[in-house]
């Protein structure tokens, strides 16, 4: 009885021993942002990478020049604040990136193709700018 309480409190102490799942939560990058839907999860177009870019944190994608990238949704900045785009990479050369969705700027890519003309205005959450 003794080794349960104590180990019970050991846990509620610690927290649970099993890590492997945490978030960071950062800033917000946008109050709101455009979609084509209500989920975000059909891309509105697909871009060419113009430049390459690093990203500076876990909401941020890597895109190289040349990379097609799927648009999922473009951020709605405050006024005098940087314009970001969330998508995915799509390349058979850089497999490793494809899947991963994050943000990028979008002045670093040229829509090639628009999927979705008309998009609906979604207020963001701190879950949009949620590191895993």
């Amino acid at each position: 009885m003794y080794l349960t309480v104590s180990l019970t409190l050991l846990v509620l102490y610690l927290g649970p021993l099993d890590r492997t799942t945490s978030y960071v939560l950062l800033e917000k990058l946008a109050d709101s942002k455009l979609c084509a839907e209500k989920e975000c999860s059909y891309a509105l177009s697909m871009a060419l990478a113009l430049d390459d870019f690093t990203a500076p944190d876990c909401r941020f994608i890597n895109i190289k020049k040349g990379q097609m990238i799927y648009v999922y949704s473009k951020l709605i900045p405050a006024e005098g604040a940087g314009v970001f785009w969330s998508g995915s990479v799509y390349s058979e050369r850089y497999v490793d990136q494809m899947g991963i969705i994050g943000y990028f700027p979008s002045n670093l890519v040229n829509e090639t193709y628009i999927f979705q003309k008309d998009m609906v205005q979604l207020p963001t959450s701190v879950m949009d700018f949620h590191c895993v």
